[in-house]
Formats: structure tokens, sequence, C-alpha cells
């Protein structure tokens, strides 16, 4: 809060200040007796680029009409100032060279480098500097030594003004890149989450679909524990795929603690959901695992889990003995996933996955410093193996 008030305290200060100079000029031009009112020579061009100039800097963002870009801001203000100066020289008119119309031209430089579209930043640049520099010489074609010391003052604030602009413009873009691949990865890891939770209960659904089907036929009377564990699988889901769209819909910066996340004690849960008749899981924790690991090494364990299962379920609804083990060796964890599968499996070619699971479960594992290995056993079934 202080720094917002302090920041409209300096806003305030630089736009008195300003206007300030602008009626300095005016009263500057009108200084040899003649009255503001009836638009003397002497105070009409400065009148009119005071004017121009102010409403360029000054108009509000939110009220500025679509045509009024920051190029037209830039543009036109200098343009008007340029043609006054080379009015003076055709005409050799006495017009007031003062402090207003100078840091009107600097802060339309300063706008024209940092907001307007590359191109269009040279282009306006160059003509609020050119008309900044050219100031000097109104009514004077001769370069005294005065005005050369003028030029020179005027470079110097050209470069210090664009030098200031171009180092804002280049912290706003590096802001803007942040901010890009801030989303982008917040993007993947929504992505991630979809793939790990939603897609696991909904192979879950499916396979258990179809053993129900199977077994309306033949053992109708041991249907229910299937029906229930397709309900709680669907549930499991919805639950997912509402917190995941929480995430999606939220704008605060915490939303990303929202994210359904799993550790090691949610490993035994999805152990005990997971099995269809015929089969048999068993997880073997040792006892030396730690519940306090840190908290992105657990959910990474998680992970290497429920895409084992859910890959079980795609590509290995045969297996009927699976092996989740938890182990520690000498400060890592080792988290296998095996299974005596021989590839059966009667899901629909659309339920397969498209291979991404094992891609980005190993990305997960290596940004941890761990290695992720995955393939045949020995004689039959399949084994994925982390060491985080």
């Amino acid at each position: 809060m202080k720094s917002v008030s302090a920041r409209g305290c300096a806003r305030g200060f630089a736009v008195g200040l300003l206007l300030a100079a602008s009626v300095v000029d005016v009263l500057y031009a009108g200084a040899d007796g003649t009255s503001v009112l009836p638009l003397a020579d002497p105070v009409w061009p400065t009148l009119a680029v005071v004017l121009v100039g102010l409403a360029a800097v000054l108009w509000p963002a939110g009220r500025r009409p679509e045509w009024l870009t920051p190029q037209v801001r830039t543009a036109v203000p200098a343009l008007v100032s340029a043609l006054v100066t080379a009015a003076s020289l055709l005409v050799r008119g006495e017009v007031v060279l003062g402090p207003g119309e100078v840091m009107i031209l600097l802060s339309l430089l300063f706008v024209a480098v940092r907001h307007c579209p590359p191109r269009w930043a040279v282009v306006c640049g160059t003509l609020d500097a050119g008309a900044l520099l050219v100031l000097p010489v109104r009514g004077d074609v001769t370069l005294s030594d005065d005005v050369l010391g003028l030029e020179v003052i005027g470079l110097l604030l050209v470069g210090l003004v664009a030098g200031l602009a171009g180092y804002l413009r280049s912290m706003d873009y590096r802001r803007t890149v942040a901010v890009s691949e801030s989303r982008r990865s917040e993007r993947l890891a929504i992505a991630a989450d979809l793939h790990d939770f939603v897609a696991h209960h909904v192979t879950g659904i499916l396979v258990q679909t179809q053993v129900a089907r199977m077994m309306a036929t033949t053992q109708p009377q041991d249907l229910d524990p299937v029906l229930a564990g397709i309900e709680r699988a669907a549930t499991e889901a919805l639950a997912s795929m509402r917190r995941t769209v929480g995430v999606l819909r939220e704008t605060r910066p915490e939303a990303a603690d929202h994210r359904p996340v799993g550790d090691l004690a949610g490993i035994a849960e999805l152990v005990e959901g997971f099995a269809t008749p015929g089969q048999k899981v068993v997880l073997r924790r040792d006892p030396t695992v730690s519940h306090d690991l840190p908290h992105e090494v657990q959910a990474a364990a998680f992970r290497v889990v429920q895409e084992s299962l859910t890959n079980i379920r795609r590509h290995a609804a045969d297996a009927t003995h699976i092996e989740v083990r938890l182990r520690d060796d000498t400060g890592r964890l080792v988290v296998s996933v095996a299974d005596d599968g021989r590839g059966g499996t009667q899901l629909p070619a659309a339920a397969h996955g498209g291979g991404f699971g094992l891609v980005g479960l190993k990305e997960r594992v290596t940004a941890l410093g761990g290695e992720l290995a995955a393939g045949p056993r020995g004689g039959v079934g399949w084994e994925v193996r982390a060491v985080l």
C-alpha cells in the first residue's frame, strides 16, 4: 500500500511539474506585452505545441480512443513541434524555447521507446529526439556557441531518457517471457495431472466395467464389489477433474497448491483399490522408509506407482500378481512396480494412451536427480523402477 501511494505521489509531482513548465512556456511567449487571449503571434505556436503535447502525455489511459495509439501520441506532437521550428526559420520569427516543450518531447520519447511496437519505436523515437534537438535553432540559423551548448545538453538528455526507456522495455520483455514460461509450465503440470489422475481412474472404470459385463452372465452374485469399485473410481475421477478445473479457472498464484497431489500414504490407497477379480496386488514397504521424506519425493513416488498401475490396466490386464515395493537404499528411495502379465488386454485402441505417460514420468523423476527404468522382467511381465 505504501509503494502504491508513493508511486501515486511521484506521478502527481511529475504531472504538476510538467504543467507548471508548460505554463512558463506560454507566459514567456506573451512576455512582450501581448495578451494571451488574442492569441498573438509569439503565443499561438507555443500554445498549440503545449496543448497537443499535454493531451498526448496526460490523456488518461482508460479513456483514450482506439485511434490514439502510442504511435499517434508520440509522432503527432513531435511533427507539430518540428513544423513550428521550420516555420520560425522561414519567417525568422521569435518562437519560445521553454522547459515545458522540452519536458513534453522527452516524455514522448520515453513513451515511444518503451511502449511503441519495435519498428514504430525507432521511427517515433527518432521524431521526438529530432524535434527536441532542433529546438535551439528556432529563429536563428547561425550555430553560435550557445546553440551548440544546448545541442550537447539535448543529446545527453535524449541519451539518458532513451537508455532508461530501453532498459525498462527490456525488463518488461523479460517479465513477459517469465510469465509466459510460468503459464506454459503450469499448463504442462495440469496436463500431467489430467493424465496421471483422471486417466488412471477412467481406465479403472473401463476395465472394471468389462469385468462386470463378463460376470453378469457367469457370477452375477459377485457383481456388487465390482460395481462398488466402479462407483469409487468414478467419484475419484470427478473429484480430480473438479480440482483441475478449479485450478484452470483460478487466477491467484496459490492456485497451483490446489492441484491434486499424492504421497506415500496415498500409494496404499492406490494399491488397495486397484485389484480386479483374479488379481492380487501386494504393497511391500520396508520399515526403513521414512514418513518424513520431502514432499516432492513422495509426490514423484506416488506418480510412479500410479502411472505403472495405469499401464498395467492398459497393456497387461491379464496380470494376476502385481507387486509394489518401497525401500530405502542408502538414502535413496527405490520404487518398483512389477507384474506377471503377458500383454493381454481387451481395451479399445483409443484407451491405450498416447505414450506420453512414461515420458512425463521420466522428466518428473530426473528433475529430482533420480533415475527411471522400465522394461520386461526376466521371465514374464514388466517392471518399472525409479530411484529418487
